[in-house]
């Protein structure tokens, strides 16, 4: 029998070093919860920016009439691809239960987060096996970005995930994630046919959610198929799953899906910034593109390695051909990159390597989460938060429940330039130009040209396109009153709201 160690064997101090290594090892899980409750908190606040308001006006016209909202934005019957599945689903549990939009939106953000993390999960584990991988594959995705703040719907760092966990991107990306491992699956093994026609609709279902997230979805798919080397039997299925999503995107009732192909030359000039700044806003991500050359060096064939030429091959066209909303596939490639940095930690070849990816890899995601700590300031007042921090934060816009306190009521229009436009529909009323492209809508360049001349023109020419609109209510500045309005209230930044009088 081996004698037991006295306190001067070596026994005793490597236990420290044991606890160290397992305390090294637990750091990942550690550090993800702790970002996850940190948007837990965001979700109780809420943060408006953004597209926020273009949502909440979605479930809004929802909750009065489900079989026929009309126009989300303005007093017009047409049709709008945000009448999603999964606004559908918000707009009915608000008419049902009376919780105020806000509330939904808020459930709605906690779905889309569940969805996004179990996703990511799932989707990790076809790759890796290691129980480090998930973790480390949700924090690349949130923090391996660059030293220049970016956000964007459909890009997940966290301070943009933050401002848009709401939207219904972040529900399609987290359904992406689910669909990529489910595919993963089903071309490795024999699927039945019901699975391939599920398959099939889920992938509709996410291209119906949120179109640009839909191309980053069809791109990983393509990818994994590509990888797997699918047997001659897969391919009827195959096929049999891409048919029944094209039949549901064909029967969706609230906009013609396929329309869309046709209606984006209004889209390409706020997509441009996008080819903007790349170095600075994604930088970070090069190291994702260092793991990707290492596993296409063990694997040409690697998914994540045919994921990012894809993303890569969308990009770079949609930049050469002045199609700039084909950049919104960008997460095509970053997605690959963020997730082989993670994995390439827990599977390179030798201990020295990973330990070196993994030191190289922290150090990436320390800059990361440094260049996103102003996220903070939605869950802790910028007063207690040290100043390097404070300065990071951006103030949330304000909102328009003034408004609404003074009398504005669902359904009125109000004459409102392109900033309060953006946020004025989230609370029932209407606007006379939307505060957003709107590709469905024949008559949008007039209705930003009577915006223009009503702020511009004389008492005359305001009551014509008032007349012309049904404008009962004015939002502007003190400059504007004059004959035809009668001040109201005053609202934040020098705005005034106004009645419209004879």
């Amino acid at each position: 029998m081996r004698p037991a160690p006295s306190d001067l064997e070596p026994v005793s101090r490597t236990a420290p070093a044991n606890g160290t290594a397992r305390a090294g090892r637990s750091l990942p899980q550690v550090a993800a919860v702790l970002v996850l409750v940190l948007l837990l908190l965001v979700i109780v606040r809420l943060p408006w920016a953004g597209d926020l308001g273009m949502h909440a006006a979605t479930v809004q016209r929802l909750r009065h009439s489900l079989l026929d909202p009309g126009n989300p934005l303005v007093d017009a019957d047409t049709p709008s691809p945000y009448y999603s599945p999964w606004m559908l689903v918000l707009g009915a549990l608000a008419r049902l239960t009376g919780l105020s939009v806000f509330v939904v939106l808020r459930v709605g953000a906690l779905v889309g987060l569940g969805l996004l993390v179990t996703g990511v999960l799932r989707y990790v584990r076809t790759l890796s096996s290691h129980r480090a991988a998930p973790p480390l594959a949700l924090l690349s995705l949130l923090l391996l970005w660059g030293p220049l703040l970016f956000e964007w719907s459909g890009f997940l760092g966290l301070n943009s995930l933050a401002l848009t966990v709401s939207y219904p991107s972040v529900l399609a990306l987290g359904l992406g994630f689910h669909f990529w491992a489910w595919l993963t699956r089903a071309v490795r093994g024999t699927a039945a046919w019901g699975t391939w026609m599920a398959l099939g609709v889920l992938w509709a279902l996410i291209l119906l959610c949120h179109q640009f997230t839909g191309v980053v979805a069809s791109l990983g798919a393509a990818a994994v198929v590509l990888a797997a080397r699918p047997a001659r039997g897969v391919l009827p299925r195959l096929g049999a799953a891409l048919g029944s999503g094209l039949v549901v995107l064909w029967l969706w009732p609230y906009y013609d899906f396929f329309a869309l192909f046709f209606a984006g030359a209004g889209l390409e000039a706020i997509h441009r910034p996008l080819y903007q700044h790349l170095a600075a806003r994604f930088g970070l991500v090069l190291l994702g593109v260092v793991a990707l050359a290492c596993r296409a060096r063990r694997d040409r064939r690697d998914p994540l390695v045919l994921f990012f030429a894809l993303g890569v091959l969308v990009f770079a066209a949609g930049g050469l051909t002045g199609h700039y909303s084909w950049g919104r596939a960008l997460p095509a490639a970053l997605i690959p990159a963020q997730l082989a940095a993670a994995l390439e930690t827990v599977s390179a070849g030798r201990r020295a390597v990973r330990a070196g990816w993994a030191c190289v890899l922290g150090a990436a995601l320390a800059v990361g989460a440094w260049t996103q700590a102003g996220t903070l300031g939605y869950v802790v007042p910028r007063d207690r938060l040290p100043a390097a921090v404070a300065a990071k934060y951006r103030t949330p816009w304000a909102g328009y429940q003034w408004i609404m306190r003074a009398g504005v009521r669902y359904g009125d229009v109000v004459m409102a330039r392109t900033f309060p436009a953006r946020q004025i529909p989230a609370y029932g009323p209407y606007t006379v130009a939307p505060g957003y492209p709107d590709v469905f809508l024949a008559d949008a360049d007039r209705r930003a040209a009577a915006v223009s001349r009503y702020f511009g023109g004389s008492p005359a020419e305001r009551r014509g396109i008032a007349r012309e609109y049904g404008v009962r209510w004015v939002v502007g500045p003190e400059s504007l009153a004059g004959p035809g309005l009668r001040k109201v209230t005053a609202g934040p930044g020098g705005q005034v709201l106004y009645r419209v009088v004879p």
